[in-house]
């Protein structure tokens, strides 16, 4: 096995400049890692022919004392939702399917400019729509640890390729949870930072053939990763304001000094009574608390006194307002609202009820219901922001479920027993938080006997990334449980 694909970007980037490895030599570790493994995986769709041109350029630009940035001649992949000039980018949607964009993303550009080299694209769900790596276009998404299981979504191909040495690391999105779902499904690492902190300009969905930006609220851009400094130092290049979306506020980054866990406090849940989590991730959890414990760390079992229930019907409501022209309404979609409304446990599919919150929107849209749900998530926010303050971050589950095997959109998920409907065993801990805005680091923590990934959700105060994500790396050296998987046992 080639070490170098699973060197993290930040030592790989001093490498390269200090001349112990090259661009190349790192590219050409990276496309014989893809095509060794990609088959088996499906998790990049799109290939680059022009990065080998671009790293021997980076190569030839360091030999003439030129540094192109922090990312100087490292290669990543990016997430086929967002434009990539000159590169195929479909959304896995297939009238895109042939769509080359004349512009990058604005995230993307910023990557570029940094110096880092697109290896190319990682398959996401169909317009970032959906929990598991499935699209018209592209072949399903395998998870690397088990190729009969999904590595969640809509980042699919995206925590594949990190999980898989495919890439540095990737950039990603996340506006139900697209990007810790993943994480956390495949043992990565994976960062949401606060809502409108980097643009989403250039992101399918809300772009290509549309006269008018959609997505307004709950949508944002962070990296996925093998380790949280590669978080950080994506985060540092990609956020800031945008002339292309004033609605990105010219917020600096937060300057944080030396963290201290002993000066910490830590607020802990293992689950939420509305929302059961499967057994070996309710043990993970108290794993987790019980290391911080002997490690004297401040940490206390909290829950907060926020609605959820509430926050579920909201999130769906500015969802459906925000995404209602920018979704297809085709029979695929109206099964998959079938199996949300008839599949799973009765009472938690009364307490979902995702079809009666988002049908009547469709067929009867009102400038009063969208200002209405606005209003309600404004409460939500604040009403979270009070309950974070006490605390310095939050420990909480990513999922109801840890990844599952393939399956319909909307088909119910088993867990320990219990049949619960699709949204919400995916995205019952996800999607608060992006109602909210808060940031959300996801690290892994462990293993279930099957040998899948846990994940854990740490939660920060809004526009304070870097004070997580510093907390985030002080906790992770405690109960952290990054693995590289064994590519293939099945093999």
């Amino acid at each position: 096995m080639n070490e170098l694909v699973f060197q993290p970007a930040y030592q790989l980037a001093r490498m390269i400049k200090e001349r112990q490895v090259s661009s190349v030599e790192v590219l050409e570790a990276y496309l014989n890692q893809i095509s060794r493994y990609n088959s088996k995986l499906n998790a990049v769709c799109t290939l680059n022919d022009k990065a080998l041109e671009t790293a021997k350029q980076a190569d030839e630009a360091l030999t003439k004392g030129d540094n192109w940035g922090l990312l100087h001649g490292v290669p990543i992949t990016i997430k086929d939702t967002f434009e990539t000039k000159g590169l195929l980018t479909t959304a896995g949607y297939k009238p895109l399917k042939n769509y080359i964009p004349t512009e990058d993303a604005t995230a993307v550009s910023r990557l570029r400019q940094a110096g880092a080299i697109i290896i190319g694209k990682t398959t996401p769900s169909q317009l970032a729509g959906d929990y598991q790596g499935i699209n018209d276009i592209f072949p399903v998404v395998n998870n690397p640890w088990n190729l009969e299981y999904t590595p969640g979504g809509s980042s699919s191909g995206a925590a594949a390729a990190v999980l898989a040495g495919f890439s540095a690391f990737e950039l990603g999105s996340d506006n139900g949870g697209s990007i810790r779902h993943p994480a956390h499904f495949c043992g990565i690492y994976g960062l949401k930072p606060t809502d409108r902190r980097v643009p989403t300009t250039g992101h399918i969905g809300d772009t290509t053939n549309m006269d008018f930006r959609c997505i307004r609220q709950m949508f944002t851009v962070g990296g996925l990763a093998r380790s949280i400094e590669d978080l950080r130092l994506c985060l540092k290049i990609i956020a800031g304001a945008d002339s292309s979306q004033p609605d990105i506020p010219l917020v600096p980054l937060d300057q944080v000094e030396d963290i201290s866990l002993d000066n910490l406090k830590i607020a802990w849940t293992d689950e939420l009574s509305l929302y059961p989590v499967a057994r070996e991730i309710k043990s993970a959890m108290q794993s987790v608390r019980n290391k911080l414990v002997d490690a004297r760390v401040n940490v206390e079992s909290w829950v907060p006194k926020f609605d959820f229930a509430k926050a579920w019907q909201v999130y769906y409501a500015v969802g459906t307002y925000n995404l209602m022209y920018t979704q297809p309404s085709d029979l695929k979609n109206l099964s998959f609202m079938w199996r949300e409304a008839t599949k799973g446990d009765k009472e938690l599919r009364k307490l979902s009820k995702i079809p009666n919150l988002v049908l009547p929107i469709f067929l009867k849209q009102s400038l009063k219901g969208y200002f209405a749900a606005l209003t309600q998530r404004d409460s939500l926010i604040a009403q979270m922001d009070r309950e974070l303050e006490k605390w310095d971050v939050w420990l909480c589950p990513v999922a109801m479920t840890t990844a599952f095997t393939h399956r319909a959109k909307g088909a119910a998920i088993e867990i320990d027993g219990r049949k619960v409907p699709y949204m919400m065993a995916n995205g019952a801990y996800l999607v608060p938080f992006n109602l909210t805005g808060h940031p959300v680091v996801v690290i892994p923590i462990g293993f279930t006997q099957d040998g899948l990934p846990i994940g854990m959700q740490i939660v920060g105060k809004r526009w304070k990334e870097m004070e997580l994500l510093s907390i985030a790396e002080k906790l992770d050296e405690i109960i952290g449980d990054f693995r590289n998987p064994d590519l293939f046992k099945q093999q």
